[in-house]
């Protein structure tokens, strides 16, 4: 009976762990993308030919502990041994055969798994034909939502993207306000959205099916809502979903942007039927409110050398950081001292010496 019962006891917690198990979703080791699927192979592959090293040394080491241990009189006991060229030569040549392996399939998949090169494939069997016809999907990270583009159908979606199977996905990424990650697991690897900068993925996604997007670099206060549905569907489902959003949509322009862009959680699903022109354009260079100055003018005016004297026109145009404010923050000497900040005024309290008044003045 205590045998049994200790097998039981030893049993159970293996049981728990493989239940517990069994509900994890392997969607990274099981995508349904080509090119999430070469990123999947890379991980086996560069798993295995660690494994090469690591499970000899592991076993060598039980090995060694078990056949020199002090009770074992049998082993030889060498106190003088130094060297030996034959395992020198195992152990070097090993690590070193792998890492070349490792540093070759790396630069090979740098650079065909490269998010800005457009695919070659569909998937292995299947490549790219010139009569493919991607679609473009822009995207934008808000707090704490996602908001996307079809600039090929005019339309615009919240927390809820489709696509075509076996269509190349050309995506352009970009951010309201901080850093975000934008990354669907069964179609392709994680890939960063920052304001007023445009990063590029391209993907495809092989099997049809509602998937799981997320926000994978941490963003704020929604940041663990900040998920989105993605759908696989074939052509024929791709332009119902299309033609949906264009049925029960509203219209997305400026303002109701400007409005959509405030920080919220868990946003629910929307539909926009018409975009105004240019408006995804406007928020990659941070001048969607009226007034306000794009940042690729910016930039072409520090290429020119900058603006002069008259670029002082341009301050209030240049208010890019201060969006969500609601009023001024006052100085940082404001509270303490008694005085608006930048004041020639002393601080209340502080007799300020007759040297450093006369010095003060000649300086101005």
């Amino acid at each position: 009976m205590p045998k049994q019962f200790s097998l039981a006891r030893r049993t159970i917690p293996l049981a728990l762990m493989l239940a517990t198990l069994s509900g994890c979703n392997m969607v990274v080791m099981s995508p349904s993308g080509d090119i999430a699927a070469q990123q999947r192979d890379l991980i086996v592959i560069s798993t295995i030919l660690m494994l090469i090293i690591i499970v000899p040394v592991i076993f060598l080491t039980l090995f060694f502990a078990w056949r020199y241990r002090q009770s074992n009189t049998a082993a030889k006991y060498d106190p003088e041994w130094h060297h030996s060229t034959g395992l020198e030569v195992i152990i070097w040549s090993a690590p070193l055969a792998i890492i070349i392996a490792l540093g070759a399939i790396t630069w090979v998949s740098t650079h065909k798994l490269d998010p800005y090169r457009p695919l070659d494939r569909i998937d292995a069997a299947r490549p790219v034909s010139q009569e493919t016809k991607p679609i473009t999907v822009e995207v934008v990270a808000l707090d704490w939502k996602w908001l996307f583009f079809y600039p090929d159908y005019g339309i615009a979606t919240v927390n809820e993207m489709a696509a075509p199977v076996d269509v190349p996905i050309n995506f352009k990424l970009t951010a309201s306000s901080v850093m975000n990650s934008f990354y669907i697991p069964a179609l392709a690897g994680m890939i960063y959205t920052m304001p007023g900068m445009e990063t590029k993925l391209h993907a495809v996604i092989n099997k049809p099916g509602e998937y799981e997007g997320l926000s994978s670099n941490y963003s704020g206060d929604g940041f663990s809502h900040m998920r989105f549905k993605f759908h696989g569907v074939d052509q024929a489902g791709f332009d119902q979903w299309v033609a949906r959003v264009k049925q029960n949509g509203t219209a997305l322009n400026r303002d109701a942007y400007l409005k959509l862009e405030k920080p919220s959680a868990k946003e629910p699903v929307r539909y926009y039927a018409t975009v105004d022109d240019g408006l995804y354009e406007a928020v990659l260079n941070m001048c969607v409110r009226e007034g306000q100055m794009c940042m690729k003018e910016m930039m072409h005016i520090d290429m020119m050398g900058g603006a002069g004297t008259e670029s002082h026109e341009n301050k209030a145009r240049l208010q890019h950081d201060n969006r969500h404010a609601e009023e001024e923050a006052p100085g940082a000497t404001f509270p303490e001292t008694g005085n608006p900040a930048r004041s020639e005024e002393p601080a209340e309290g502080i007799d300020e010496p007759a040297t450093m008044n006369h010095d003060a003045h000649q300086a101005h």
